[in-house]
């Protein structure tokens, strides 16, 4: 017989809305046996009392149903964002709040690079930038030259959509005036008309960057330190259940992922979803390689995720939006996917059995796949097929009500709440549509499955801050957008546990503390029902477990 663990807690808040909180959770090979009072565990047998958490909050582990690994191995490059943000280390690089200081922190590290003689064939890489902040100046070869014209330099945009390089890394990727691929932006008039700017936007002119150098993004390699960099980092946030939501899931990619999972010291459960656009694969091969791969899951590891994409980003400005288009003129964005090869590759993987996951920004976007979607459906009725809009931020009433007829879900990108309101409500959007921005209460109210999320790396991993996102609805000005879209505490951490876990089809297995599931919690020093809603993303992460095995997020 196994032996059992039981846990004492100040508060256990099970997301069980039959048995709201407890004080005992008995643990047994990995998975809740029984919660409640200590009379009700011990009603199993003999058991260890374990008191460690006797005077903190156990939840459910938070479930990122829509993050990127790369958060973990990003920080190998140079960080270029307006934000402060913190490192998988606990180091805090500093924001850059002007075109200046990012093309001074450039020429630091250029600088820095040829002091400790590396070649100047090997690029300097960068992320996180957007020039969204900067009063709409776009960022040109002009700008990036002045950090160096002979090293390349690649710079990532943080939504991940979008890049910018130097004239050295132009002349290696061989894009010039003569370049016809969509995304390559050219100068519109001056002494420089027609000539590339340096901007790039969207895969299929990123790649022609990409496929020189090798590596840089969300699409780089993964390597085994950085896929341990994002555990260490999950750890911190509570997160016991995390995505990697775009994968190639090469031989490569899933050696490093079996690798690391195999290890019991790793403190996440992964589920990778496969790149079923701009990769090697039509979709019958994708299908048949990601349900292959389906043969091989673990507690850890969990293939059969397949990750579709309609358009690109709306601070970007590639996203694509229905009338009146961009508030400040900016003509309509790119499709990633053409609609038609979309509803061909999506009915594809639907009959296939697996669960898609469609990235959709602008409303134009959603509304595309919705009606892809709905006639699939009719096509190829599946009961309980929990495919996803992702991001989803411009979508209304009348199309929540579309998708809770067809059984959709939702994972709305609650984070632009806080790191691009303004900018959203001032020239992406306008006021109306910003204030219905990531409409988490209409989704509810029509009976739509949601999931919130950080889409890390582009905004930082932490469900806390993305529930207290949609909870306030403020912006950096002290806006709020849209009162009547708030929702609960309740609901917000629902949103980060049981609703992710639904998006994941992992309901019955994670996503709340009762018997016969995972033993996942996250380990609070605060309990986020009785705190100030406007602290609620300062509510103290002691660490996490992981079916049954203990993680502090600081284990000295």
């Amino acid at each position: 017989m196994s032996t059992i663990t039981v846990y004492t807690a100040r508060k256990i808040i099970t997301m069980n809305p039959m048995q709201e909180s407890a004080t005992h959770v008995a643990v047994r090979d990995g998975r809740v046996l029984s919660v409640g009072t200590l009379a009700d565990v011990q009603a199993w047998g003999a058991f260890t009392l374990d008191e460690r958490f006797a005077d903190k909050v156990l939840m459910p582990g938070l479930v990122e149903g829509h993050c990127h690994l790369k958060e973990g191995s990003m920080w190998d490059w140079t960080y270029l964002g307006w934000f402060d943000r913190r490192d998988p280390q606990g180091k805090v690089w500093a924001g850059l709040r002007s075109m200046d200081a990012v093309v001074g922190r450039l020429s630091e590290v250029a600088a820095q690079m040829a002091a400790d003689g590396v070649p100047d064939d090997e690029p300097l890489i960068a992320w996180g930038f957007d020039p969204i902040y900067f009063g709409g100046e776009r960022m040109t070869v002009a700008h990036v030259d002045c950090a160096s014209t002979t090293r390349p330099i690649v710079i990532g945009h943080a939504n991940g959509h979008l890049m910018n390089v130097n004239t050295p890394m132009l002349a290696i990727a061989e894009v010039t005036r003569d370049n016809e691929v969509e995304g390559v932006v050219k100068f519109a008039e001056g002494p420089m008309a027609g000539e590339p700017t340096g901007e790039l936007q969207e895969p299929a002119a990123m790649y022609l960057v990409l496929r020189k150098i090798g590596t840089a993004g969300l699409l780089a390699p993964m390597t085994q330190a950085g896929v341990r960099a994002f555990a260490r980092l999950a750890c911190t946030q509570g997160v016991t259940t995390a995505t990697d939501l775009v994968n190639k899931l090469g031989e490569a990619d899933c050696a490093v992922l079996e690798n690391v999972t195999a290890d019991d010291d790793f403190a996440v459960r992964i589920l990778p979803a496969f790149q079923a656009f701009h990769g090697p694969y039509g979709a019958p091969q994708g299908a048949d390689h990601v349900k292959a791969l389906m043969t091989r899951n673990s507690d850890r590891l969990r293939y059969g995720l397949v990750k579709m994409m309609l358009d690109g980003s709306i601070q970007g400005f590639s996203a694509r939006l229905r009338w009146p288009g961009h508030f400040n003129g900016a003509p309509n964005g790119i499709w990633v996917t053409a609609p038609a090869q979309y509803e061909t590759d999506f009915e594809t993987y639907h009959r296939a059995g697996l669960i898609v996951h469609t990235h959709t920004n602008g409303d134009e976007a959603s509304e595309v796949a919705i009606n892809a979607i709905e006639r699939v459906l009719t096509q190829a009725p599946r009961p309980d097929h929990r495919h996803t809009l992702q991001h989803g931020q411009m979508i209304d009433a009348p199309l929540f009500q579309r998708m809770a007829a067809l059984g959709l879900c939702a994972n709305l990108f609650a984070n632009h709440l806080w790191y691009w309101g303004d900018q959203h409500y001032e020239m992406t959007m306008g006021p109306d549509r910003a204030n219905r921005l990531d409409a988490c209460g209409s989704a509810l109210a029509a009976g739509v499955p949601l999931a919130i999320h950080s889409d890390a790396p582009v905004t930082p991993l932490g469900p806390l801050f993305t529930a207290w996102c949609a909870v306030n609805r403020i912006t950096p000005k002290g806006r709020v957008l849209g009162e009547n879209e708030k929702i609960t505490v309740a609901q917000a951490l629902s949103a980060v546990t049981l609703g992710a876990a639904w998006t994941l089809k992992l309901d019955h297995e994670i996503g709340s503390i009762e018997c016969g599931k995972r033993a996942d919690f996250c380990v609070l020093e605060d309990d986020p029902f009785t705190m100030d809603p406007a602290t609620l993303k300062d509510a103290r992460v002691w660490g996490t477990v992981l079916s049954g095995r203990v993680f502090p997020a600081n284990p000295g």
